[in-house]
């Protein structure tokens, strides 16, 4: 029994078209999520880590491969969930107020990610998160970083590594950026 496993995608491969293509997707989940599944299945096998949660040890492990491995595993989970067919549009309610209230209008709020994601050098991921204060903000993280390390909860993430977009968009990650807000 493996004590960590790659859930499912909440949509079919070929539901994000034609904003992200099903090719895309069968690299990025049967490949690169799956690997870090994988990965953190043989590095945690009969240590205490096999027994603890993804954010378990995304907040205690120490850096390295374990860290890693469970950061990029809950990282993808996330980012699946943060796309939806058909998706896109404007955020309602509580969260649109706040982001309001914090950047004034829907469109600085998407500048302001964009700029995050978009500036970000290498690979990482452009997150929004709420502070334990409820503070909404836009941070980036390098590599596998994921915000729950810092004590900031996650609402949506975007990722910048190249394996996200690189058969669709090439080395045009400005308008992978502006074909994801559509999911």
């Amino acid at each position: 029994k493996m004590s960590f496993n790659l859930p499912e995608l909440p949509y079919a491969k070929d539901a994000l078209a034609p904003h992200i293509s099903e090719e895309t997707l069968n690299y990025h989940f049967d490949k690169h999520h799956c690997g870090y599944v994988r990965k953190l299945n043989i590095a945690t096998k009969d240590t205490p880590n096999a027994n603890k949660s993804l954010e378990e040890l995304i907040k205690g492990a120490e850096a390295g491969k374990v860290y890693n491995c469970a950061a990029q595993t809950w990282n993808h989970s996330f980012y699946w969930k943060s796309m939806a067919p058909n998706g896109g549009g404007e955020p309602t309610g509580l969260l649109k107020n706040e982001i309001v209230a914090k950047w004034k209008d829907l469109e600085s709020f998407k500048k302001e990610f964009n700029a995050t994601a978009g500036g970000h050098f290498g690979s990482g991921w452009a997150w929004l998160v709420a502070d334990k204060g409820g503070e909404l903000k836009i941070v980036g993280t390098h590599d596998a970083g994921n915000p729950l390390r810092e004590g900031l909860t996650p609402l949506l993430t975007c990722d910048v590594w190249e394996h996200a977009y690189y058969l669709d968009y090439k080395n045009a990650r400005a308008s992978y950026l502006d074909a994801w807000w559509n999911l």
